[in-house]
């Protein structure tokens, strides 16, 4: 039998290593080969909904020297806001109190020295999130609230009470853009389109949000427009070109 060297063995190994390799480069060179290639495409939507539901901020904010009396003063005005929102059927599930704060109001400036101002007053907000899915009535409800104790207003916004529907024809409409724009690249490159790898949908959905401001609600207290929303949705296929 014969024996290798100390020497000679790394170079035994070598060259076989060497040999696998120039065995497996030609495979692997034409598995690449082989690749038909793939389309990145990204397809979007955006669908439009008359608005049937409002949300709306309103806030309590009072001011007393003690803060027990602040609190007091709060909470009274705001529970006869919520009175007259059940005055208009608003559902207790479309009442949600938040941001209830207590904090010290200084004087203004500093004194003579340099020093902290001294506290003259304490402030207490308290924040009423309510949703009003009857928009006839939107104008009336706003200005019953502010005429009851609300006196901060922290904004507005619309929306759909049953956004699946939407939700689903924002995703249908967002595929089949990014179907025809893969259509129309394949066409112009000369190439065919093949299956499917993978669909992304990417970020969810937006909305809905405000687009424009349209439809006037001429009965009501205070003037509103509700306008048109939108659901929107965005899709990522990759898809397989066939050679």
């Amino acid at each position: 039998m014969r024996r290798f060297s100390p020497v000679s063995r790394p170079l035994a190994l070598c060259a076989a290593l060497l040999v696998v390799l120039g065995l497996s480069l030609p495979a692997q060179v034409a598995r690449a080969a082989d690749d038909p290639g793939l389309l990145n495409v990204t397809g979007t939507a955006q669908i439009p909904a008359i608005p049937d539901m409002a949300t709306i901020r309103i806030g309590v904010v009072t001011e007393d020297r003690r803060a027990d009396r602040a609190l007091a003063g709060n909470a009274s005005q705001m529970s006869a806001v919520l009175a007259k929102l059940q005055g208009f059927d608003v559902a207790p599930r479309d009442l949600q109190t938040s941001d209830l704060s207590l904090s010290p109001v200084y004087e203004p400036g500093q004194d003579y020295r340099g020093q902290s101002r001294r506290i003259v007053a304490f402030r207490a907000s308290n924040i009423l999130t309510v949703r009003v899915r009857d928009l006839e009535r939107l104008g009336e409800i706003l200005d019953a609230s502010v005429g009851d104790g609300a006196n901060s207003f922290g904004g507005l916004s619309f929306g759909v009470q049953a956004p699946g529907p939407l939700e689903t024809a924002a995703r249908e409409a967002a595929m089949k853009d990014a179907l025809a724009r893969a259509e129309t690249l394949a066409t112009a490159a000369g190439v065919g389109l093949g299956p499917i790898r993978s669909i992304t949908e990417q970020g969810g959905f937006r909305g809905p949000q405000m687009m424009r401001a349209e439809m006037a609600m001429a009965d009501a207290a205070v003037p509103v427009a509700a306008g048109e929303v939108s659901m929107s949705a965005t899709v990522s296929l990759v898809i397989e070109l066939a050679q």
